[in-house]
């Protein structure tokens, strides 16, 4: 049967998913549609919304072709290591190699730029001194004017004082070197006030074009004269430039406006600029390569030009250089500066690059060697594993070489042999775990499973264990038709004997709480106190705080055994309950009081254990109580559920550990 037969693509078919049959129909219908586009020149509606699903069918289909290929060519562990090698050999060199080309075609394209800028500086320079020579020469006339007011749209006209002889002498020197260089008095102010206020040199944009300009302040009788020398940058300018750069464009940049249009536009310090004039060299030439490695760049810079025309603001305009450069021939300039060392230089980093990739190919190879020993040593491990998989528990590995594979033989050898040891413990440990998880099941039916409902009264409440079950306890006991008694206690220690010990604390508590009726909160805990002490060993203890609450006289009556005070808020203000004793449980003679509060409309208590304020962040700090009190002051608008959630969150986030150090409680009413 052929490999390619129908049977086998309907077998391939038929185990694909209905995801995978989906997006195969998409590039089936998106094929269909094509041809019938080719053949009969007619498109369907809905063509574009079929090529946007087929785009979409092909990123499905690539995603499921990756993961399969490394679901099945990866599985053995000889392929992912020469992938890992790949990965660690090859891509670092491949990237390294990559990312030095791109730095070193940034850092030529810096030294291009840089060498533009300093032939253009250079160029300034020129025209700066010619303008202090025709300054010189100004500065010797009696009647040179003092500027006078200028419209920005008048047209630049040349003072007669120009056309002196001994000024007229010196502007046609210089024109020797800038043959259409212009000279103007009383223009140039804004140059002159973006320099240092004396003299400007650089490049200028006056009447839409870019230029060569220097402005200067003369003293004249009366005041100051402003005197303007340009000179426009020509094609013929650029071809002079020094430098061994290749063909050099400068672009004027505009302002776009508000709407730039649909051409090119540049956006720079957030002000869209559209393209101005453009002067391009005409005979400049990148130098021929000195090697296939020898590329041609092309490089992109911004300069600035001061707007010489009159205005409110002298304004810099971007101007966008583009020029080109060889390789070879920008580093033959600078290594020109280190004479005979330059090539020496160049043949070192040429003899470390190939020492380098040697060293790299013979990691790898040495890699690959390496991985058959490997997966000699793994094969052999998984065949072990195969026959522990039967039950066969009497299989051993064959240690082939004392290294750290062989050991790990030898460790699979003495795990084989104590197996059956590891199951039996396993079976006790599991044992162990159904009696923590039906402890907690009846430690869960001890908390309240509904919360009492008295007029003026919200409650809230939240136990988080540290472990399966907890040590803390809290409690709502109804007392009566207008009053509730709420209980919070941390038991000493974690774990079962700290549950069994909350059951005890609990039956005592409802006890005494209900043969008390309406008197005193200190008389239950006492009660609670000596059933504690008599009923458990020495070391064992609990802290406890009872309230009750009466919604028909608005008080709170309530009594703290050792437990951390609640807070009590009404207004911003927070009151800490710690009126009471000792802990209950520890000394049979203890004595308990109890304070009674009148209870304001809105007013907030809150209570919790110590698992809320002893977690600590990284550098051992704890929540604390100020940080508590801190969020309950921040929330306490809060509904009272929500509240007591974001205390926990609070802590949470301050701790920032995967595990909780201990049991967490927090009790919430809103009472009045």
């Amino acid at each position: 049967m052929s490999q390619f037969s129908p049977r086998r693509l309907w077998v391939l078919f038929r185990r694909t998913s209905p995801l995978d049959r989906v997006a195969i129909l998409m590039l089936a219908l998106y094929g269909l549609s094509r041809l019938g586009r080719n053949v009969t020149g007619y498109s369907v509606p809905f063509a574009p919304f079929l090529g946007f699903l087929s785009v979409a069918a092909v990123g499905y289909l690539v995603v499921r072709l990756i993961l399969l290929v490394r679901r099945r060519g990866l599985w053995r562990l000889r392929n992912r290591l020469i992938v890992a090698y790949i990965f660690m050999a090859v891509v670092p060199v491949v990237l390294i190699l990559t990312g030095g080309l791109i730095a070193a075609m940034l850092l030529e394209l810096q030294i291009g730029a840089h060498l533009l800028r300093d032939d253009l500086h250079d160029r300034t320079t020129v025209i700066a001194a010619d303008a202090d020579a025709i300054a010189a020469a100004l500065n010797r006339e009696p009647d040179l004017k003092v500027d006078q007011p200028v419209s920005p749209e008048s047209t630049a006209v040349e003072d007669p004082i120009l056309s002196r002889p001994e000024v007229a002498k010196i502007i046609a020197g210089a024109r020797a070197e800038w043959p259409e260089l212009r000279v103007y008095i009383n223009h140039g102010q804004q140059l002159v006030r973006s320099g240092n206020g004396r003299q400007f040199a650089g490049l200028a944009e006056f009447r839409g074009q870019l230029w060569f300009a220097s402005a200067e302040t003369l003293s004249a009788p009366g005041g100051r004269a402003t005197l303007l020398a340009i000179a426009p940058i020509t094609p013929a300018l650029l071809d002079k430039l020094p430098s061994n750069l290749g063909p050099i464009q400068l672009s004027l940049l505009e302002p776009a406006g508000a709407s730039p249009g649909k051409g090119i536009f540049f956006e720079i310090d957030g002000t869209r600029y559209v393209l101005g004039e453009r002067i391009a060299s005409a005979e400049r030439k990148v130098p021929p390569p000195a090697n296939w490695l020898d590329r041609r760049i092309d490089g992109l810079a911004t300069l600035e030009a001061v707007r010489a025309d009159l205005g409110p603001d002298a304004v810099n305009r971007p101007v966008l250089a583009q020029f080109s450069l060889r390789f070879s021939a920008i580093n033959r300039d600078l290594l020109i500066s280190m004479g005979a060392w330059g090539p020496i230089l160049v043949e070192a980093l040429i003899v470390v690059v190939s020492i380098f990739l040697v060293l790299e190919i013979a990691a790898l190879v040495t890699g690959i060697v390496l991985t058959r020993t490997i997966t000699r040593s793994v094969a052999d491990l998984y065949e072990g594993t195969l026959h522990v998989r039967r039950g066969d528990f009497s299989h051993r590995i064959r240690v082939h070489q004392q290294d750290q594979l062989g050991a790990l033989g030898e460790s699979f050898n003495e795990m084989t042999s104590s197996i059956s040891e590891l199951i039996e413990e396993q079976r006790q440990k599991q044992r162990l775990e159904n009696e923590v998880s039906i402890a907690r099941e009846v430690q869960q039916q001890l908390f309240p499973s509904s919360l009492p409902s008295l007029p003026g009264l919200e409650l809230a409440a939240i136990c988080r264990p540290a472990r399966v079950v907890s040590g803390d306890y809290y409690d709502f006991i109804p007392l009566g038709p207008s009053r509730v008694g709420i209980a919070l206690a941390d038991i000493s220690g974690k774990g079962i004997f700290a549950a069994l010990l909350m059951a005890s604390l609990q039956a005592a508590l409802r006890s005494a709480a209900m043969m008390e009726g309406l008197g005193s909160t200190a008389e239950v805990v006492s009660r609670v106190n000596r059933q504690l002490f008599v009923s458990t060993s020495d070391d064992r203890y609990a802290t406890l705080l009872y309230a009750v609450y009466d919604s028909e006289t608005k008080t709170l009556t309530y009594t703290n055994a050792g437990h951390l005070a609640p807070f009590l808020v009404l207004d911003g203000t927070v009151r800490r309950l710690d009126q009471g004793g000792t802990v209950v449980g520890l000394f049979e003679d203890a004595r308990y009081a109890a304070e009674t509060l009148q209870i304001a409309p809105g007013s907030l208590l809150v209570a919790f254990s110590d698992g809320l304020t002893e977690p600590e962040n990284v550098y051992g700090e704890e929540f604390g109580i100020e940080r508590l009190k801190a969020e309950v002051l921040r929330q306490r608008n809060a509904p009272v559920r929500r509240l007591a959630e974001n205390l926990i969150s609070a802590a949470d986030q301050w701790a920032g550990a995967p595990e909780q150090a201990d049991d967490a409680t927090i009790i919430v009413a809103r009472m009045g």
